[in-house]
């Protein structure tokens, strides 16, 4: 194991000793026992009885002054866990604490962002010690001017629990500016305006929208997209009228498929307009000149099944990023604006059967793409004129590496960011031309203990049971020694194509310096190995994401990495289902888990379209109002697959405000799994009762929920007593 002794792994031991001297008894916490009504679900002749239903409470319940009998009895019941919660960690409460201020100890406090250049201005974030959060400015011409205060974010946030100001885009004349605000976590952005040059805030308020915006031309005419208010699914575009009511404003698009939702977005060139529709398998854009915001909108290519494509512009052609034509990891093509339907696409890009194009970003004479071949993320640098064409060199096994959006277009620079698990992030401008390059910015890791050279990475490749090879990036440091007493987190997402980089992290440092190792699965259902190996792990293949995990699990037991004893797992959202999933499978493989806001209720929820989110998701987990996806979804569903058996320790984390993974799921799992669980493993619920899916708003708050987190391992592994169940 690791031999550097600190004085907060002297804390840690500390705390070992006194909680086994000093254990509470089961009887000092009390275990919350959730009311049993049993509702009667029916589907395709299958009956299944959730006791836990009545957990379920609307939007209006939840907000309402006044509560209702049956809100209350929700809320009484969230509070009874978290109070469980509490009592159950107050021992280890001191050692979480000085958790915190170590991995804020490791933050520069007083920083400020790379400025970046966009039509004229430098653009700059930055924070003050103290503050939780950014403070957005500008100074015009060159970094010497004066800088020009446009949102001190604290300020705003003084009087809420939550805060998130986002979709700041500023007009073309660079005079007004659209943001947008959250203060419930619901991710239902009130937009407005402000002047940049007298201060004030217009009087202009526009409800629920997705915090996105487009200004046309005439620096007057925004568009802007609205959410249903039930579902939440964005599903209309109007333009609004600086000056005129928002009860004016005019819907321009009705996207009436509701497995399909819909966005506004301007082309780089600022020449159009784009409204998009998207679903998982399907995309579909029109457009409109940015000079003619009352103008008519331009079918590009009306939607067709299986066919996506993204949509830039440049002289007198669109861009596309397509999978047309079969071409699985997609391809560039172009076509005249003059003519854009698909019979007139031509490739630019050719598809590659070993390399997923993810992205690409058009300058005046450079061509920029991001590409992944063979897990690993490249880009590649070509002119138009065909005079150059290279890759950016990358030499480390496991790193992250990514183009900012570079708004300007006549450029011969071009910015990236780049970092891996043991070398912090820079932001780096490349020059195209010569090859040069400027590091802007490296990440600083304050405290004085952190040297790259202590920490290691590598990749590891395990065989699935179907013989698929799944990619495996560790991390430790260089002292930890490698046995069935080393302890391991493992994390995997593994939906919707996400890949999870090999990034660094601050806040691992604790772990990692306490002996632990963190395991980075890439699982099917992600693309880090092209988009095959994401249709590989959804739909009516969605089990092989779960058999994946299991099996590096596995591998790494197998390996002599870790053992059961040591072993740990954590994911959020789907990665949370991910985690009710494994432990279901094979909870003797884990001695704890983490499942931060966990998809764990999927068959109702996917039965229930007036969920947010659900009639977009039928192309991603299968509409179960089929007979074959209900059984397949209904067969892996942790909720529905809870038995009576033992499970490891287990810490479920939640938001009652949370819009894509209701708070009642993650609630009536843990009420469920206390109910049948036959083991004496801690079980632990804590909702956040202010937030959403994302967690806490302030940076500061969201590092007291990384250190409750790995508080939580760490008590496991150093064997800190906490309350049995």
């Amino acid at each position: 194991m690791i031999k550097i002794v600190s004085p907060f792994i002297l804390l840690s031991i500390t705390f070992a000793i006194a909680c086994k001297n000093k254990m509470m008894k089961s009887t000092d916490a009390k275990i919350p026992v959730a009311t049993k009504i049993a509702t009667k679900l029916e589907k395709h002749g299958d009956v299944r009885i959730d006791d836990y239903f009545w957990m379920r409470l609307s939007d209006e319940q939840k907000n309402a002054i006044e509560k209702d009998d049956q809100t209350q009895k929700v809320i009484n019941y969230l509070e009874e866990e978290n109070a469980y919660y509490r009592q159950v960690t107050k021992i280890t409460k001191p050692f979480e604490e000085a958790l915190f201020l170590e991995m804020k100890g490791r933050i520069k406090e007083d920083d400020a962002s790379v400025p970046y250049k966009s039509n004229g201005y430098f653009y700059i974030t930055s924070y003050k010690t103290g503050n939780q959060y950014p403070i957005y400015s500008r100074k015009k011409g060159n970094l010497e001017a004066q800088e020009e205060l446009l949102f001190d974010v604290n300020e705003m946030a003084k009087d809420f629990d939550y805060y998130q100001l986002g979709g700041l885009n500023i007009s073309n004349d660079n005079k007004l500016v659209v943001f947008a605000t959250d203060t419930v976590s619901r991710r239902q952005y009130f937009l407005r305006i402000k002047n940049l040059e007298t201060g004030e805030i217009y009087k202009d308020i526009i409800e629920n929208t997705t915090g996105g915006s487009v200004w046309a031309n005439d620096n007057k005419t925004i568009f802007y997209t609205k959410k249903n208010p039930e579902t939440l699914r964005s599903e209309k575009v109007f333009r609004h009228v600086l000056g005129t009511p928002t009860s004016e404003d005019v819907e321009v698009y009705h996207e009436k498929d509701d497995t399909f939702g819909t966005y506004v977005t301007k082309s780089k060139s600022d020449k159009y307009i784009i409204i998009g529709s998207h679903s998982t398998v399907s995309t579909e854009a029109q457009y409109l000149d940015a000079d003619n915001p009352t103008g008519k909108f331009t079918m590009l290519q009306a939607r067709e099944r299986d066919l996506e494509y993204s949509v830039s512009h440049f002289g007198d052609y669109f861009y596309l990023l397509t999978n047309k034509d079969n071409a699985i990891n997609f391809k560039m093509m172009k076509t005249p604006i003059s003519n854009t339907s698909k019979e007139n696409w031509v490739d630019v890009i050719p598809h590659r059967e070993a390399t997923l194009l993810e992205d690409f970003s058009i300058f005046k004479d450079y061509l920029v793409l991001e590409e992944r071949t063979n897990g690993l993320n490249k880009i590649r640098i070509k002119r138009w004129d065909e005079t150059a064409d290279y890759y950016l060199p990358f030499d480390e096994e496991t790193y992250a590496a990514g183009v900012f959006s570079n708004p300007e277009f006549d450029t011969d620079i071009i910015r990236y960011s780049y970092n891996s698990f043991t070398t912090p992030s820079s932001v780096i401008d490349f020059n195209m031309t010569n090859q040069s390059k400027e590091i802007k910015k490296e990440q600083a890791v304050l405290g004085g203990k952190f040297k790259k050279e202590n920490y290691v990475s590598k990749r590891l490749w395990a065989t699935a049971r179907d013989g698929k090879k799944v990619a495996i990036s560790l991390v430790h440091h260089k002292d930890t020694e490698l046995n069935k007493n080393t302890p391991v987190l493992q994390y995997a997402y593994g939906s919707y194509g996400h890949t999870i980089p090999d990034s660094f992290s601050t806040t691992r440092l604790s772990l990692l310096d306490r002996g632990f190792v963190y395991a980075l699965a890439h699982i099917r259902g992600s693309e880090y190995l092209g988009r095959e190996w994401y249709e590989d792990g959804k739909m009516l293949n969605k089990k092989n994401t779960f058999n994946d995990f299991v099996d590096c699990s596995q591998f790494l037991i197998d390996q002599h990495y870790t053992s059961p004893k040591h072993l740990y797992a954590m994911g959020g959202s789907a990665g949370g289902l991910l985690m009710g999933a494994i432990v279901n499978m094979n909870p003797e493989l884990y001695n704890g888990i983490i499942a931060s806001v966990p998809f764990v209720d999927v068959v109702s929820t996917m039965l229930d379209e007036s969920i947010p989110l659900t009639t977009g998701e039928y192309d991603e987990w299968g509409n179960p109002n089929n007979k074959e996806y209900y059984e397949y979804i209904k067969s892996y569903s942790p909720y529905d697959q809870v038995e009576a058996k033992e499970y490891p320790n287990i810490l479920v984390t939640t938001g009652f405000h949370d819009s894509q993974v209701q708070y009642w799921e993650p609630a009536k799992w843990v009420a469920k799994l206390r109910d049948l669980k036959t083991d004496k493993n801690v079980l632990l619920l804590d909702t956040n009762m202010e937030a959403g899916h994302g967690g806490a708003s302030g940076r500061f708050d969201a590092l007291k929920e990384t250190a409750k987190m790995y508080t939580f391992f760490l008590a496991l592994e150093d064997k800190v007593e906490m309350v049995k169940n």
